[in-house]
């Protein structure tokens, strides 16, 4: 088999590559918005257990939280008495996960705080909740500052996916390896560069797309800024 009638067999594993990645990206954000919450607003118990969550992510190689995932899901699910629930693909996503939670939360959180005192205190004046205030006025603010830090997230997620191999998940890395050993390693160096194209452009596209929105909420963030200068006349 030549190189060129490989590369429809590594891309037979794309989708679930990008099945794990998307869903590391949603569930991830969604726990960075309750742990970035969490330890803004120092909930009591709750915040030290998300500064945890934070400190376990950024501190524990992403293989090793994998493996941790990999090797503890069946440990809980056999006490909760559900049996083998949990393949190498579900904990590649979850590892995934709770490693970009983790992270991103490190992102959101100083873009929160970023944002001046002056405006809070002028949403609170004019009588804003709670809610208008954060879409209104906090976060379009924090979303412009956070979002080449989110940028950034987005494209180490993509990295980390190919260590998925390493617990048995299937994707294109794996399958790349699996090529090579049938081969007996024949095309090491062009199998490589063509992974190397792959992870390239699949970076190249979440970069643009984050741009996209840079370029876009960079026009709204100067409304912001006017708003601002609203906000300050009115006190």
């Amino acid at each position: 088999m030549d190189l060129a009638s490989m590369i429809p067999e590594l891309l037979s594993a794309l989708p679930l590559t990008l099945g794990i990645m998307f869903v590391a990206i949603i569930v991830g954000f969604i726990l960075a918005l309750i742990a970035t919450t969490l330890r803004v607003y120092r909930i009591p118990v709750v915040g030290q257990l998300a500064d945890l969550y934070v400190s376990y992510a950024r501190s524990v190689p992403v293989v090793l939280q994998l493996f941790v995932a990999f090797y503890g899901l069946p440990l809980v699910s056999s006490l909760l008495g559900l049996g083998d629930v949990f393949s190498a693909n579900i904990a590649a996503m979850i590892g995934l996960s709770l490693y970009h939670g983790g992270y991103l939360s490190e992102v959101l959180r100083p873009a929160y705080l970023a944002v001046e005192r002056g405006q809070h205190d002028a949403a609170d004046s004019l009588g804003y909740s709670f809610q208008k205030k954060i879409f209104r006025v906090i976060g379009p603010q924090a979303v412009h500052i956070a979002l080449p830090g989110y940028g950034n997230a987005i494209i180490y997620l993509i990295h980390n996916v190919a260590l998925v191999m390493y617990i048995g998940a299937a994707d294109i890395m794996a399958t790349a390896h699996l090529i090579m050993e049938r081969d007996y390693n024949q095309y090491q160096f062009g199998t490589y560069l063509v992974l190397a194209v792959i992870y390239s452009l699949l970076c190249l596209v979440a970069w643009l797309i984050v741009r996209f929105f840079e370029r876009r909420h960079a026009k709204y963030s100067s409304k912001t800024a006017a708003s601002k200068v609203k906000f300050t006349a009115s006190l």
